[in-house]
């Protein structure tokens, strides 16, 4: 029987194409949008989530910051910037190798990696005509893994070299370029020359890597202006600028921790150091729990868009029951005569549910298949690396336009179940 109404209603449909079209289009419009909204929706997320990866989300920074003391606070709740200060943090307020190797001891089971750098200079390295831009800084080897650094030639710094403060230095391919034409072999080993502060530096080149340009940054320069970095070896780096503790590093977790948890715990762990510390005090955060923020709000924003567009779906569903009067008006006759063979009214009521959800269920399947390909575009055009259908989104759509038809379908469908067999006979 199901199978049958199926057949009528495709038939009904091809005998009045252009009336069929015109009441699929609401339900076409409201499909294809929220599917093209879910795409882009979550197209962003995913594209948000590889960049923050990318850029180690997951990773807990660990920072000195200024102790908020109750008279910082004001009667009205305000707190006090560091600006009416005089203190600055010196390297004694700095956490020390002691304290960062009793945290490593503690928690040797979470912990992945300690990434640690230090600023020194921005300068250029010159011989002769030749030059090279160089933003200068020490890092360790968590720091490499950290800023996932690819190594073209040479190797990176021994662990030797890193506790022995060795005049060694990490290039990249663009300061290869521009002093030693290309060539990273021959890179290798050879010294360069550098002013810090008015002293002379002498760095032997062991290992080149790879030049990437961040993906949130714009580079508008010649690659022989170019600056890039020029890495030494952290203690290399505190020699020259003075300092033997550390104001901010990162912690690397293990894959499987509980990244809030751990944020917590590092905090409270360095802080017993500070307790005597009337100034400052250290705080730990993750750009992860940031992400988990973002990525609500997201969402929140994509389901409020898609209630909106939704809406073409209400008035597409009004456009069928609309039709559906119209149709059940014109074939008045026809349903008389099958009362009056003997059809009961479960039988009328069907046939009409039928043709409702078949017409809102082609037009369900037109708009997803246009709700990708716009989705698709909309991805293409905000220039997003990835698109993400989301196959709930497709499923609920296509789902709800069927839920549409019974729904408008059932008050035109009972109409014609309930009509008088001897006055539908007698219609004209």
């Amino acid at each position: 029987m199901i199978l049958e109404n199926i057949r009528l209603a495709l038939t009904g449909l091809r005998a009045n194409k252009m009336r069929a079209l015109l009441t699929m289009l609401g339900i076409i419009i409201g499909i294809a949008s929220v599917i093209a909204i879910m795409t882009v929706g979550n197209s962003l997320t995913v594209e948000l989530n590889n960049e923050f990866a990318s850029m180690g989300a997951s990773n807990i920074e660990v920072l000195i910051t200024r102790k908020i003391n109750e008279e910082d606070v004001s009667e009205d709740g305000m707190v006090y910037t560091e600006s009416y200060r005089d203190r600055r943090p010196t390297d004694d307020d700095y956490m020390t190798d002691e304290m960062i190797q009793a945290y490593i001891e503690a928690y040797e089971d979470k912990i992945y990696a300690i990434a640690a750098y230090e600023d020194v200079t921005t300068t250029q390295v010159k011989d002769g005509q030749l030059y090279a831009n160089v933003n200068i800084s020490g890092v360790n080897l968590g720091q490499l893994h950290s800023d996932k650094i690819e190594m073209l030639t040479g190797r990176v710094f021994s662990e030797r070299e890193l506790n022995d403060a060795a005049k060694v230095c990490l290039v990249s391919d663009k300061f290869v370029n521009n002093m030693y034409a290309g060539d990273t072999a021959a890179a290798i080993g050879q010294s360069v020359h550098v002013e810090i502060s008015g002293k002379s530096y002498n760095y032997i080149i062991v290992g080149v890597y790879e030049y990437k340009q961040d993906s949130y940054s714009f580079e508008t320069v010649s690659d022989k202006d170019l600056y890039t970095r020029m890495l030494i070896p952290i203690r290399t780096a505190k020699a020259i600028t003075h300092t033997n503790n550390y104001s901010a590093f990162s912690v690397i977790g293990q894959s499987d921790i509980d990244v809030n948890a751990f944020v917590t715990e590092t905090q409270d762990f360095f802080n017993k150091y500070y307790e005597r510390n009337k100034d400052f005090e250290v705080m730990a955060y993750s750009m992860s729990s940031y992400l988990e923020e973002m990525n609500s709000m997201m969402g929140t924003m994509t389901l409020a868009i898609s209630v909106i567009a939704g809406i073409a779906l209400l008035v597409g569903g009004i456009g069928v029951m609309n039709i559906m009067l119209v149709s059940i008006t014109e074939r008045t006759r026809e349903i008389g005569t099958r009362k009056a063979l003997g059809a009961p009214n479960s039988s009328i009521r069907m046939q009409f549910i039928v043709e409702s959800i078949v017409i809102c269920l082609i037009g369900g399947i037109i708009g997803m298949i246009l709700g990708i390909l716009m989705g698709y575009a909309g991805v293409k055009l905000i220039q997003s690396t990835a698109f993400e259908i989301s196959p709930q989104s497709v499923l609920i759509s296509i789902g709800f336009s069927m839920a549409i038809g019974v729904f408008f379908g059932y008050y035109p469908a009972n109409k014609a179940a309930k009509m008088d067999p001897i006055e539908a006979l007698r219609y004209e």
